[in-house]
């Protein structure tokens, strides 16, 4: 099994603090920031960032449905790190300021890939559709904090 991981970042137009503190808000602004591909969300411990627990299920594709049940811990700061308990995809948040009032998220998600053919499919294509579903999320919180 090999290591998948899928990246994208965004430049938004309000501070590192506002930024975060929205991705941080589970029980708040995180779920009108997600697309399409995300449901059945539910914050069922916390709801700010460390310590909260949330469950989405994510549909990567038209057959692919990956039921997260996600830890959330904040390792330092303006991180926050999603750690699944139904697998072993972890996505880390990363946001730093990026000059005045502007701020860098990365988005970063890493898990055990398949082997086999099915795993070279999945190495090639699943970082660039992941990619895709959290630009959109990317856009919907640049919406949420520069308005």
């Amino acid at each position: 099994m090999a290591q998948v991981e899928a990246t994208t970042e965004r430049i938004i137009a309000a501070d590192a603090e506002t930024v975060f503190d929205t991705l941080a808000d589970y029980s708040g602004s995180r779920g009108k920031l997600l697309p399409e591909h995300f449901s059945e969300y539910e914050v069922r411990e916390g709801g700010d960032g460390e310590g909260t627990l949330v469950h989405w299920k994510l549909q990567a594709t038209s057959k692919r449905v990956r039921d997260c049940l996600l830890e959330v811990t904040e390792p330092t700061n303006g991180q926050l790190v999603e750690k699944d308990r139904n697998s072993s995809m972890v996505t880390t948040w990363t946001v730093t300021p990026a000059g005045e009032g502007k701020s860098k998220v990365v988005a970063s998600t890493v898990w055990n890939g398949a082997g086999g053919i099915g795993g070279f499919f999945e190495r090639t294509f699943a970082p660039k559709g992941l990619g895709r579903i959290y630009d959109t999320l990317l856009d919907n919180l640049a919406r949420e904090v520069e308005s």
